[in-house]
């Protein structure tokens, strides 16, 4: 098991959950809405209230995936989430070592 996030910009969210959706076997995912600023080199600032509000609106996509659904998911979030764009984003996986689904019954899946 993995666990795949990613932070990309929102008005690709509904191309992305559209083509995760057509992965049998896909999990879902927790979406939340966050502020963020990249590395790439911004404008000079005029001053400190333009450096407190260099953020933009992103998206953070979470989910816990089986092995073999990762690239798949993972060829979806670059392909689709890319626009080619300064602060399209970022994706990254860590491993998970346990995982318990809550639900009427309890299913405890060693990773």
């Amino acid at each position: 098991m993995k666990e795949i996030k990613a932070v990309v910009q929102p008005h690709r969210l509904a191309k992305i959950r559209s083509a995760l959706r057509n992965i049998k076997g896909f999990p879902g995912m927790t979406v939340s809405k966050v502020d963020g600023c990249g590395h790439h080199l911004a404008k000079p600032s005029h001053g400190i209230r333009e450096e407190l509000t260099d953020y933009s609106p992103k998206v953070h996509i979470e989910m816990v995936a089986p092995d073999d659904l990762v690239e798949g998911i993972l060829q979806i979030l670059v392909e689709v989430g890319h626009t080619g764009q300064a602060g399209d984003g970022i994706v990254w996986v860590t491993p998970v070592e346990r995982m318990i689904r809550l639900s009427e019954q309890i299913t405890v899946l060693d990773c």
